[in-house]
């Protein structure tokens, strides 16, 4: 009998600010081909990002595999990869606060942890249970506070986050999931409620589903699999959203009034493409918008699906380049991972974590410099992963 086989690529956006602008300034957007060969450009992380080390406390309260879900101006929340439903809150300087686990069957709990968002105006976090449906909300101390079940056919993974105040704005995963889908991608949704405030359309010819299909072999059989590429597609961006999808040629920038202006529009269309390519924003600064196309297809030779190539547009120069950046602090030029997941917080532009491990085992070839150096002097293998923190620069 033959089965099939699911897996999913996903590909992390992550925050960034930074003005408006590029090729064509009277419109405000800046226009890709994503046919194109452009130049190749290295860049130093820390020329045009400031970068913070955050040395999680480890005892045996707080053992974590270090997945940051959300960062405030007074907290970290991380959580473990496997799902035990730990949810792990440090202070911005690595100390741990409170280690909080509602996993269970209950009303007042979560079944899986999709995603967080904390709300330190309000004291409340959201912990998005992507497979009951719903978001449960608690204060700082782990107390149930209200559930906000996904309206009817919606579902959300783990973008979401705070729109304003009384709101918070999501993807709707399900509209992925179905080419005949004619519910808008964005919603707004009541942060007491759950109930849809708003929904954000995004204007497109036919819905392109960015995934693929081969077969492979496996124990002498020929199966099918899909391969589907997951993108973040909301990033907070200043006072707005850059919100992207992936079948149409804009990527809009949407304001709290409902505004919504074209923000980078792709060529040629991706409706004429086969197979398609696909422009995904990734990290938005002062100088660079970073971002990545991905090609729609398999490539059986290196079975690799979506081959992607990193580009971002100088604002200063005014030009695209096909970009590799470097982290500073090691010495063996260190490729730094522009795809971290999008944070809330108009000082951090992402993140990443390094193992404690490996920050000691570059540390003994004499790879580390400056701060990096001095941390991984202090740590053991047992110890939680560091966080790297990506500052906008001041």
């Amino acid at each position: 009998m033959k089965q099939i086989i699911t897996f999913t690529t996903i590909i992390l956006l992550v925050v960034g600010t930074g003005c408006g602008g590029g090729e064509q300034s009277t419109n405000n957007y800046i226009t890709i081909d994503v046919t194109k060969s452009y130049p190749k450009k290295e860049l130093i992380l820390q020329d045009f990002m400031d970068v913070e080390y955050i040395v999680l406390e480890t005892n045996d309260e707080f053992v974590t595999q270090g997945i940051v879900l959300a960062i405030g101006k007074n907290f970290i929340i991380v959580k473990n990869q496997v799902r035990d439903g730990n949810i792990f809150i440090f202070d911005r300087n690595g100390k741990g606060v409170r280690n909080i686990n509602r996993i269970g069957q209950g009303p007042e709990d979560y079944t899986n942890i999709s995603g967080i968002v904390i709300d330190e105006d309000n004291g409340e976090i959201f912990v998005n249970d992507e497979f009951a449906k719903k978001i449960m909300v608690y204060d700082l101390s782990g107390q149930f506070k209200r559930n906000l079940p996904h309206v009817d056919d919606y579902q959300y993974r783990n973008e979401i986050y705070i729109f304003n105040n009384n709101s918070l704005i999501c993807k709707d995963a399900s509209f992925d999931s179905d080419e005949a889908n004619k519910k808008a991608p964005f919603v707004i949704i009541s942060k007491q409620t759950g109930s849809i405030i708003n929904d954000i359309q995004i204007p497109y010819t036919k819905k392109i589903i960015p995934a693929v299909t081969f077969t492979i072999e496996m124990n002498g059989n020929s199966m099918p699999v899909g391969a589907g590429y997951v993108y973040f597609p909301i990033i907070p961006y200043h006072d707005s959203w850059i919100l992207t999808e992936a079948s149409s040629d804009t990527v809009f920038r949407y304001f709290p009034d409902g505004n919504k202006i074209p923000f980078i529009v792709r060529t040629p269309s991706i409706q004429s493409m086969n197979p398609e390519v696909f422009l995904f924003p990734r990290i938005l600064t002062d100088r660079f918008y970073f971002m990545q196309t991905t090609k729609r297809e398999y490539n059986e030779e290196i079975r690799k699906a979506f081959p992607t190539i990193e580009l971002a547009y100088d604002r200063q120069e005014k030009a695209i380049f096909e970009t590799t950046v470097y982290n500073d602090d090691f010495s063996n030029k260190r490729i730094v991972d522009m795809k971290r997941e999008t944070i809330r917080d108009d000082e951090v532009a992402f993140h990443d974590k390094i193992e404690a491990y490996e920050l000691m085992e570059a540390n003994e070839k004499g790879l580390l410099k400056a701060r990096l150096k001095e941390i991984a002097e202090e740590l053991n293998e047992e110890d939680n992963p560091v966080i790297m923190l990506v500052k906008h620069k001041k």
